[in-house]
Order: C-alpha cells, then structure tokens, then sequence
C-alpha cells in the first residue's frame, strides 16, 4: 500500500489507515475478541499500518489492539487517547491534568503491551487546563521514551499554533468528509503552514457515504446514529440525495460510493491519512481498494458541484449526540 507521513516529523503509516472505535464502541454491541483480532489482523495482511485507538472505547479495545499487533508490532504505527474524565466519554467530563495524562499513557502502554505509544492524541480540548501545559505533559512522555508523537483531536487553529510552540505537534484528527467539511476553512491551513498531518476520522460519514442507508434502514440499540441529526427524517431524506449523485459517479467508474468518498479525502493532501472504521471484512477490503484510486479534474469539478448544490442537512450530533460523543 502507498505511504504517507503525518506532518514534517511525523511518523510515516499507510495511505488509509483502521480505526477501532467501532469494535467495541459507539455503533451498537461489541464485536466478540477473536473476531476483532482477526479484522485487525486482516487489515495488517492488506497493507495497513497505521491503527487508531483510545481509553473512551473501553479497555478491551485497546487490549484487542495490543494482542492483534503483537507479532508484528513494530511495523504498525499505534495512536491512542487521553482527556475523558475516567476515560468515559458519556459523562461527558473532560479531564487532561498533566497528571492524568500519564496515568492514562501508563495504563494504555499495559493494555497496548508495547512500550511506546506511537501518536498520543489529546481527545478532547479541556478548557480547565491550559493547552500549554497538555504538551508539556506530553512532553515530558516523550523525552522519556513512552510517547513518540503528539496529537490534537478537534481542536480550533490557534489551540493548534500554541500547543506546537510547546511540543511539535505531528497530527490532528478530527471529523471530515464529503458529509463535514468544517475542517477546510481554519484547520487544513494551519496544518499544511506548520508542517502537521490531518487524520479524518468518520472519513465516510459515519457509514452514510457508503450508500447503505437508506428510509427503511435501522440501527441497533447502542448505536449513536439513533440521535444524530443527520439520520432522522427529513434530514435523512435530503441526505440521501448527495449520496445518490456521488453513486452515479461510481457507477460510472466501476468502483463504488465508499471508495469515491474516500478517494476523495485522499486527493486533497499528500498528508491526509483517513480512518475508516468497520466491523466486516468485505468492508475492510473495500475500504482498502480506495487508495489507488485517482478521481479525474472533470469528477473533481463534478462532486465540487454537487456539495454546492446538495449542502447536508442537519447538525453533526445535536444534544443528545453530544452526550454520545464518540470522538
């Protein structure tokens, strides 16, 4: 699989890499260990290396992680989690203390069974604890050999700027796609002036770019997509029309709406690295059969025209989705 490198100094991972959050978090009932061993595993033979984890999707994620790249652990780029108060996101409490942030790194590198934590992301600006002193907390994880790089998770540009005046930051992870393109007014310059990569997480919408979802389409007790604005009624409907005309142009290429949405993420930046998270392997491969694929100037104009003309409805997570935030 192609390479890229997150950022001046950042590691280098697969084009495309795995998020795990959907393991065990977020969308529904956990996947059984074995099973996710397995997907993970599966992903490594495709030519992934680059898998995304955190504290708030439960231990057993991480654990699973760990015991999947064992065999071939340095050949995989691990990034994890801090900032949820006691690791749980539902309270929705934030906590990045300096002294958290290493309790949490100390019990992700057991869980992990590795010795470094590759990227170290704070989940979620903590507005009670100055951004300064998150990285220097990082910071000293990293002159100790535990952490490798430093990470940001939805934050705003100029919590970006202070941050790396501190400890360089190598990625910033937060929601992007055909579906949430927030990212490209303020975040994406930044990132591309101070050297820093982009990591979309819910690169396909949380599963509404696959063109799977459709009015009669329901989804299992647990699964966050119950509350979400987007998902509901009309919202759903209008929504749905965006995802249809993105289908025309996989139909006509051959390949399917997935792969153009994730083509496209791929075509912005040479130092973009999306993580599209699944549960299935036929999903998994799919999901890989992305990244050779180059979407020409005319399809380029083409989705340009139709995010103007079909602009998303609904908000990206509304009240309820905020008390599910699942990163």
């Amino acid at each position: 699989m192609e390479t890229r490198t997150l950022g001046t100094n950042g590691p280098q991972v697969s084009a495309l890499g795995f998020g795990c959050m959907g393991l065990s978090f977020g969308y529904g009932p956990s996947m059984a260990k074995a099973d996710a061993v397995a997907l993970i595993r599966s992903a490594h033979d495709l030519g992934v290396t680059f898998f995304d984890t955190a504290e708030a999707y439960g231990a057993d994620n991480e654990e699973w992680l760990g015991e999947a790249v064992a065999p071939f652990r340095d050949g995989v780029v691990i990034a994890t989690k801090f900032g949820w108060k006691d690791g749980n996101p539902r309270k929705g409490e934030l906590d990045s203390r300096p002294e958290r942030i290493r309790q949490v790194a100390e019990q992700s590198l057991k869980r992990l069974r590795t010795d470094r934590i590759d990227l170290f992301y704070q989940h979620r600006v903590d507005p009670a604890v100055p951004i300064e002193d998150v990285a220097g907390a990082v910071k000293d994880l990293v002159a100790e050999g535990k952490v490798a790089h430093f990470g940001l998770s939805e934050p705003g540009a100029r919590t970006v700027r202070r941050a790396h005046a501190v400890q360089p930051v190598a990625a910033v992870q937060s929601e992007y796609s055909l579906f949430t393109r927030d990212p490209e007014a303020e975040i994406l310059p930044a990132l591309e002036e101070l050297g820093i990569g982009f990591v979309p997480f819910s690169p396909l919408g949380k599963g509404f770019l696959t063109g799977k979802i459709d009015a009669s389409t329901t989804f299992g007790e647990g699964d966050i997509r119950n509350v979400l604005p987007r998902f509901q009624g009309e919202a759903r409907a209008n929504n749905q029309k965006l995802v249809a005309a993105i289908g025309e142009i996989a139909e006509r290429k051959g390949i399917t709406p997935a792969q153009v949405a994730l083509a496209w993420l791929l075509g912005r930046k040479p130092w973009i690295v999306p993580i599209p998270g699944t549960t299935k392997l036929h999903r998994l491969e799919e999901n890989v059969g992305s990244v050779p694929v180059v979407l020409s100037d005319d399809e380029e104009r083409t989705i340009a025209d139709i995010l103007e003309r079909m602009p998303i409805q609904g908000e990206r997570y509304g009240e309820q989705g905020m008390k599910l935030l699942d990163r």
